[in-house]
């Protein structure tokens, strides 16, 4: 067998992979359900990302397909198996504070700055070259390779599900969308909403009202932002000092502003995947916690009391009496990334739990129920997908060690994690790359970057594992 370097025809390529990254970037692949049409059901700018990837697939000689305007591919090769690269050109909204324009995919000390540029549109061109590399050396391979292309990755999935129910399921793969070296444990993900159900009615002289209270638009990140409208009839300038001397105790960014007699609070914390909350400040639930030692009217009382009780530094549903941790995969974590409450509809929480892939989440949310049922709330809106988790001497895994190591000299340690990527959608299937270890996690973050080196050192990766995993029948 001939010896390839790798690296070598990945920097052959480097200024078109840069420019097909930064091209790719520039696209605001947002989730919009509120604008769809026939032919971008999910939202224009998803829509154009993957008409991007096809239309690029299709100029190089891929053979593409569009999946019903949700998902599509690109495949080359020939063979009975399939091997499968699963990506998405999806990203979560870009949030504030950004130094350069979060879509601009400026290039500074060696890295480029995007939504997107870590998770997951920097690792799908590093992917795709990778493929472009093993077609373009007309190397022999025993499967055809077929990179598949999400739309909907950040949120419901409904893009694997709808192309795994049209198009054939891949004997193994990997996605890239995660964290050197292999993931082969994914923990389960139960998204849902607690409403509150009980309303207490009735006279009531509180020295506040709370009128509305937001923070979050997705179960999977950390809030950055919260803003509470109050109309405070007591010493409103008492309440608006306490308010600046907690958040000052946490060293929160915070304002307040008067508009049309009411008060608005504001607080600003830190955003983060909502798998690891820890590396995150979550703005709802510290606001919530002050609101929960005002006087408040009765309502608002009793949604600010339960959120404080069970999210305020607790992110291992310790309070909720359903903490658990395996030796696989760590300990189950809670994220609530969706914070509402208004007088008029009571409140909701709506929330990501990650759990262990030996935790049975049948009887948590057992425990869940008994719960809420006594403090008045219920779950609405329940989806769990279940842990995922594939054996160390599985064919897929000694294969993707032995590339990993040759490629960086570093051994290749399997690692679990709490997020949820594409590869749970096989049933041999692991996350692989493209965060190498020791580099900051910033997807989902302010300024999220990939460096350019890490795009090259991982092209070349994924093309020797395209190449080795697809050579052998």
């Amino acid at each position: 067998m001939t010896k390839i370097d790798w690296m070598s025809e990945v920097e052959k390529r480097k200024e078109s992979l840069i420019k097909d990254t930064q091209d790719l970037l520039h696209i605001r692949s947002l989730l919009d359900e509120e604008n769809p049409s026939a032919d971008a059901p999910l939202g224009k700018g998803v829509k154009e990302a993957l008409d991007f990837m096809l239309n690029l697939g299709e100029k190089d000689g891929f053979i593409p397909k569009n999946v019903g305007n949700l998902a599509g591919h690109l495949e080359f090769g020939e063979g009975k198996e399939l091997l499968g690269i699963l990506c998405h050109v999806d990203v979560v909204p870009e949030g504030d504070g950004w130094t350069s324009d979060p879509f601009g995919a400026e290039i500074r000390e060696g890295k480029i700055f995007a939504r997107g540029a870590l998770d997951d549109k920097g690792p799908t061109m590093a992917a795709y070259y990778a493929m472009k590399i093993v077609k373009e050396l007309g190397l022999p391979l025993k499967k055809r390779v077929r990179m598949i292309i999400g739309t909907d990755e950040e949120s419901n999935w409904r893009c694997v599900e709808h192309y795994f129910k049209h198009e054939e399921m891949p004997s193994l793969g990997f996605a890239p969308d995660a964290d050197f070296p292999i993931i082969n444990a994914e923990k389960g993900i139960a998204d849902f909403d607690m409403v509150q159900k009980k309303f207490l009615h009735g006279e009531n002289e509180a020295t506040a009202k709370v009128l509305r209270f937001s923070s979050g638009k997705r179960y999977n990140m950390v809030p950055d932002f919260a803003a509470a409208t109050l109309l405070i009839k007591e010493n409103p300038e008492e309440m608006v000092q306490q308010f600046s001397n907690f958040m000052k105790e946490y060293q929160l960014e915070h304002d307040h502003k008067i508009e049309n007699g009411e008060f608005i609070l504001e607080v600003k914390g830190v955003s983060a995947h909502g798998m690891e909350p820890k590396n995150g400040i979550n703005a709802g639930v510290f606001l919530a916690e002050f609101l929960s030692k005002q006087d408040l009217d009765a309502n608002a009382a009793h949604y600010f009391h339960f959120v404080s009780r069970y999210f305020f530094n607790d992110s291992r549903g310790v309070n909720l009496g359903i903490a658990y941790s395996d030796d696989i995969s760590g300990d189950l974590t809670i994220n609530p990334g969706k914070l509402f409450y208004s007088d008029e509809s009571g409140g909701s929480i709506g929330m990501t739990c990650r759990y262990p892939v030996t935790n049975k989440m049948e009887s948590t949310k057992e425990k869940l129920d008994d719960l809420l049922r006594n403090e008045g709330f219920m779950i609405e809106n329940f989806s769990d997908s279940k842990p995922h988790h594939v054996d160390e001497k599985e064919f897929l895994i000694q294969t993707l060690k032995k590339v990993y190591e040759e490629q960086t000299g570093d051994e290749a340690e399997l690692i679990a994690i709490g997020g949820g990527t594409y590869a749970r959608s096989l049933k041999a299937g692991v996350a692989f790359g493209p965060l190498f270890p020791g580099r900051p996690d910033i997807a989902h973050q302010k300024d999220e970057y990939m460096y350019i080196d890490d795009l090259l050192k991982a092209t070349a990766i994924y093309a020797q594992a395209i190449y080795e995993l697809a050579m052998n029948e």
